[in-house]
């Protein structure tokens, strides 16, 4: 801490300090209860999607081992291009999933099973699920470190700042108010020998 400067200038400023550490306060108090939701909503989302993924492949294992022994799957749902937006929570920049792109596959109609058709939009959801869900965790993630650096500003304003601001504010209040004490007793010292000096020319003595 910054040693506080002991005049009524120094006490203001010190003043103004805590009345803005307290005003700010309740602001990160409720940004981080803002974070934990929404760290808890992505993670609900990130439940579903699993349990959904868990679904899909139940539906297509019979037609994966089928398909494996024939092509490579990864052929068939190769990502093209993955499109995102920035998004904002509680004023934080995360990313938002807009869509999944894939390529053409190229097989040959005439031999491949007609399940294939039928697999295929399956195989792919589960694609688009998988990269829905990589996003999702990234957004956890920015949002849990900006969680982090939001308890520790609240930590340092509830252990630090408040706490030095409210000491310094005493101490300058004891010093200003022992110089107030001591201006008032060098007056009346100043006045005692005054009225001691006027007394003794009225008397005509020497002071």
């Amino acid at each position: 801490m910054a040693k506080a400067q002991l005049t009524k200038g120094g006490l203001k400023r010190q003043k103004d300090d805590l009345k803005r550490y307290l005003r700010f306060l309740p602001t990160l108090e409720l940004k981080k209860q803002q974070l934990l939701a929404e760290i808890r909503r992505v993670q609900g989302r990130i439940d579903e999607m699993e349990r959904e993924s868990l679904d899909r492949e139940e539906s297509v294992k019979p037609w994966v081992a089928v398909l494996a022994e024939e092509t490579d799957i990864g052929d068939w749902v190769k990502v093209r291009h993955i499109r995102t937006s920035a998004g904002n929570i509680a004023g934080i920049a995360i990313p938002v999933l807009e869509g999944v792109e894939f390529e053409e596959p190229r097989y040959d109609f005439m031999n491949t099973p007609l399940w294939v058709d039928r697999a295929l939009p399956v195989l792919r959801e589960e694609a688009k699920a998988r990269v829905a869900i990589g996003v999702a965790l990234e957004q956890q993630a920015i949002l849990r470190r900006e969680l982090r650096t939001t308890i520790q500003r609240i930590k340092l304003f509830e252990e630090v700042k408040i706490p030095e601001a409210r000491e310094a504010i005493r101490v300058i209040q004891i010093f200003l108010g022992d110089l107030r004490t001591a201006e008032v007793v060098r007056g009346k010292i100043a006045k005692s020998k005054i009225e001691r000096k006027r007394a003794a020319e009225a008397a005509g003595s020497p002071a």
